[in-house]
């Protein structure tokens, strides 16, 4: 009879490992009550379009990585692999733009099939924030400041960086669409398969390729901050003007970017060198656009999500 074992890239979690679970959720419980959140708990699974719709076809979660099925009625449906679009589905399909602004907290169960190594499995668990309808940069610093209070009662925040960047809104985030769009079709020999496929379709995502060829391309690139307009500035510089004013230490990463159309303005991540290249522990950033390419009114959101195996 064959030794029965987990499936690759899941875990049981037994004793003290259980333990620390638990002390991180209640930490992190504590910490999202605190700051004026509630808990929302969305199902593990969605209809298929839920995802495809949020993250975008050509996106590798979406194209390399869901857990997708038929049910028995011949629904199309996949395990959740983020929280953020079921929360948005959650926002419009109990009407909640009535109770607006919204600010949520949860955790539990991801599932993403892609190889596992370390910080990274198959069945992974994470925490996750979330504020809906604040467009003003203040969301953005509470959100941030709830991220280094997390990671500080954790203990962690000694060895962890801050990363951010601003993506502008939908104007200049075109207009530097377009200047990458030009600098890399003049290369476009040199890029990757992969990227030469981004470079149709969303070229923002070639800045986060780690293919060596595509690096390379990427030191040259053009800078975002080179296409901001004035209130893109005048945005980004009050959110680092609310960091600073909390004493929230902070590295400005110009290649740090979100590859979807409905993101926009601040982009974030709080890295380590403890997990190696998959050094992110806690990463989010500002999705305007993304209630309304679901069908749903108009409606600012920020939010990150933490994974508790990289932590």
């Amino acid at each position: 009879m064959a030794k029965l074992q987990p499936v690759r890239g899941t875990h049981d979690i037994i004793g003290d490992q259980a333990r620390r679970f638990r002390f991180i959720h209640q930490t992190f419980q504590d910490i999202a009550l605190r700051f004026g959140h509630q808990e929302i708990s969305t199902p593990i699974f969605e209809f298929t379009e839920v995802f495809n719709r949020t993250l975008g076809e050509t996106s590798d979660v979406v194209s390399k990585e869901m857990y997708s099925f038929e049910d028995r009625g011949g629904e199309s449906l996949t395990l959740r692999p983020e929280y953020t679009a079921g929360i948005a589905r959650a926002f419009i399909s109990n009407g909640l733009q009535q109770s607006l602004p919204c600010k949520f907290f949860g955790f539990g169960p991801m599932f993403r099939y892609e190889r596992p190594q370390k910080g990274r499995m198959r069945q992974f668990h994470q925490l996750d924030v979330e504020i809906l309808g604040v467009a003003e940069p203040q969301a953005d610093i509470e959100v941030l400041a709830l991220g280094v209070t997390l990671l500080t009662e954790l203990g962690l925040m000694d060895e962890v960086t801050l990363e951010i960047n601003s993506l502008g809104d939908s104007e200049s985030r075109n207009a530097y669409r377009d200047a990458l769009v030009s600098y890399f079709t003049a290369h476009k020999d040199r890029l990757s398969p992969d990227s030469q496929a981004r470079l149709v379709k969303n070229p923002l995502r070639i800045l986060d390729s780690k293919d060596g060829g595509d690096r390379e391309l990427v030191t040259d690139a053009p800078r975002i901050s080179d296409y901001y307009n004035a209130s893109s500035k005048e945005f980004f510089d009050a959110v680092l003007s609310g960091l600073a004013a909390l004493g929230i230490d902070y590295t400005l990463n110009q290649r740090l970017v979100r590859g979807l159309d409905y993101y926009s303005h601040t982009a974030f991540e709080f890295t380590t060198t403890r997990l190696g290249a998959q050094g992110t522990l806690l990463a989010g950033g500002r999705y305007d656009g993304l209630i309304e390419k679901m069908g749903g009114p108009p409606t600012a959101g920020i939010g990150w999500a933490a994974g508790i195996w990289r932590s």
